[in-house]
Formats: structure tokens, sequence, C-alpha cells
């Protein structure tokens, strides 16, 4: 029997068009700068989001990190939401490896953090205090549900970071996302920021690797750092040319895992003891609760879940997040809420 994963867009498979550009592609030392797939893919990258230059990494989190450590020396500190992926799943790198430290500040309903809170953050010139460095976003933001920032929410922090001689971090995990729930580019809603990271790896279906995009003087000291974590990978054109097939034919095709998720959610609303996160979903993830009425716990529901070919993640004792992606197509959404229907009827 063939799995429907509804776990998360990161179990997505290459396809068949991304093998085929895998087997074929030129390839090169990267870190001598001689891989021409890999030169290309940045070259991609960095346009696509109206910036100098880009850095091919091996995942996000990597990403995100680089970021962190050339935008910040020791001690010094980054705001960023309580609820955001680098403050939570990043596994402390930030702290263990950059000797940087959080500033977490509470994400709301909607993703953002409120201007206030970031304003009020900020460290006055004081010896007792760390030195404020970076503003972090996180666009879609994940733990709220995959909801977008939107490009004029992101100009406002921007201009915050300006006034106040800070930089500018998103994390772009899924920025296609966003801006396809938002019918903009992802240049528009990451134009205020110094720097951004994007996954290929999630909804545009690479089986490896992000994009770091910023300035040519910020990518220049992130490739050096990216040596430094072990990241300098050599002949790897051959997962670049999968990238480049995610930006030249994936990113088009995203309205239509935010489809499905709708069509996921109105077969999951009317359901007895299933309680969806108001408005969602917003892109390709679906949140829900389970109601009191229902004696199974999350695990308990996820293992039964199995049985009709259905994975699924447990978020927390009562709650899921289903994230649709290239490889769930309508019949696999009908199986997923019907296989709900016979485990919570």
């Amino acid at each position: 029997m063939e799995l429907i994963d509804l776990r998360s867009d990161t179990v997505t498979k290459p396809t068949p068009e991304m093998r085929e550009a895998m087997a074929e592609a030129e390839v090169g030392d990267d870190v001598f700068g001689d891989d021409p797939t890999v030169n290309r893919l940045e070259a991609m990258a960095a346009n696509i989001l109206g910036k100098e230059a880009a850095l091919f990494v091996p995942s996000g989190t990597m990403g995100n990190l680089l970021a962190l450590l050339v935008h910040c020396q020791r001690g010094d500190e980054v705001i960023l939401g309580s609820k955001s992926h680098i403050y939570l799943n990043e596994a402390g790198g930030m702290s263990a490896l950059g000797g940087i430290q959080p500033c977490p500040v509470p994400n709301q309903t909607d993703g953002t953090l409120a201007l206030e809170d970031i304003l009020d953050s900020i460290r006055s010139e004081d010896v007792h205090h760390p030195i404020t460095r970076l503003i972090c976003l996180e666009n879609t933001q994940n733990i709220c549900g995959g909801v977008p920032l939107t490009a004029e929410y992101t100009r406002r922090v921007g201009a915050i970071a300006r006034e106040n001689r800070l930089a500018l971090h998103i994390d772009g995990a899924r920025i296609f996302n966003s801006a396809v729930a938002q019918h903009t580019t992802a240049q528009e809603l990451t134009a205020p920021a110094d720097s951004v990271m994007f996954c290929l790896s999630k909804g545009l279906a690479s089986p490896i690797g992000s994009l770091l995009v910023g300035s040519g003087k910020f990518i220049a000291r992130a490739r050096h750092l990216r040596k430094m974590l072990g990241g300098g990978m050599r002949q790897v054109g051959v997962i670049a040319a999968a990238g480049i097939v995610s930006l030249e034919k994936m990113t088009s095709r995203l309205g239509e895992d935010h489809e499905r998720a709708r069509k996921l959610a109105s077969g999951l609303r009317p359901m007895r003891g299933v309680i969806l996160d108001p408005g969602s979903p917003f892109t390709n993830m679906v949140y829900f609760t389970l109601a009191d009425e229902i004696p199974l716990d999350a695990w308990q529901v996820a293992e039964k879940m199995k049985v009709f070919g259905v994975l699924v993640e447990p978020d927390d004792r009562r709650r899921f997040r289903l994230v649709t992606h290239y490889w769930i197509d309508d019949a696999a959404v009908e199986t997923a809420v019907s296989a709900f229907r016979r485990v919570l009827g």
C-alpha cells in the first residue's frame, strides 16, 4: 500500500524531471566555485529575491545559523518570535555555536511580532546590556498555522531596523507559499530584508538544500562560515540541478497544495471531535485540536491512521499539523478524510 504522508512537506521526493536533471548535471568543485550548476542556482535565487548574491547550503537550519553568525558577534542579542523555528527548532545553535543571545517576543495569532514589542526589546546603550544587532521574522510562520506575513508589515519592521541600525533577517523557509497565498512575489515580501533563507526541500520538492541570499559582502562572509561549519560541498551540482527545477517549475504550482489543504480542512470541519484552528488553512498547513470528547490522544490517533495508509504527525498531545505537498493529490485528501472519520467516529 502506498502511504499518504501528511507529516510535513519535507517528505517530498524529487520529481521525475528533477531526477533526470540530477543525472545529467554538469558538476565541478563548489568549494573552489567551479560547479556551474550550483553557480546557476545561486544566481537564479539572488535574481528572484532581488539581492546581490546567494549561497547554496545543505539545510535551512544551517542557512539561518549562517545569517545569525554573519550579522552578530558573540554576546550580541537577536529579537525573534517566541514561536519561531530559529528559537524553538534549531537545536539552540545560535547560542551554542554563535554565543548569541535570543530575545524572544510573543508571536501574535497572525504570526507577526507586535511593533511595540520589537521597539521595547531594543536594548539601550548600557555596559550592562547585550547589544541588539538583528531582528528575525518567519514567513510563513509555521507554528501559527503557516500564516503569511504581508509585505506592508515587513516594510514596517524593516523601517524599525534601519532607524535603530539593526539588520533584518527573514526565515523564509516557505516564502514562496506566502507569495502565492498573497498573489505577490517573494521579492516583494523580502525587499526590506538584509538576508533571507528559503528552502528547496519542502514544498519545492528538492531532495536537499536551501539558499541564503543577501549582499555580496554578506554572502562572501557566509561562504567562509559555511566551510567552518562543514558545509563545503564538492560536486554538489547533482543536487543543485533539482533546485533549479524547483525554482523554474515548482514555485508556480504551490497554489494546488493550498487548494488541497482547503479541501482537507473542509472534510475535517464537520467531523465529530475536530476543532480546526480559526482561519486554517492559510497556506498548505491544516492545524486542528482533538475535542475533549475524543478518548484517544494524538499519538494513538496517529497509530490508528497508519492502518489506513495515512501518516500524520502530532503537534502535541491533542493537536495535529497536516501538510499538503506535491505528492498529495485529490484522491489522497479524500482517503485521509475518510481515515480520520473512521478513526474518530
